[in-house]
């Protein structure tokens, strides 16, 4: 019977080691991907409370750009289309 094959104990360790780190990283990713689906969602949430408001605003307001710093808005002007006379 040959004799059993193996390498050293050195680089044994230094695998498992190397090894280790690789399963860290690999399940940091994998909890960073589930937090950014968290983030996707709650951003995706975020707008439609931001469409609600500015659906609730343009009923009351008309349109309007708003200053975030202090409240006050302008209405937006809209733009004079030329009319075509079609004969």
């Amino acid at each position: 019977m040959s004799k059993e094959k193996k390498i050293t104990e050195k680089q044994l360790e230094s695998i498992k080691e190397i090894q280790q780190k690789i399963n860290a990283i690999l399940l940091d990713v994998g909890y960073l991907e589930a937090r950014k689906q968290d983030l996707i969602f709650a951003n995706a949430e975020a707008g439609k409370e931001m469409q609600e408001i500015k659906v609730e605003l343009e009923k009351e307001y008309g349109q309007i750009n708003i200053n975030l710093a202090d409240g006050s808005y302008t209405e937006v002007e809209k733009e004079a289309k030329d009319l075509e006379v079609v004969e």
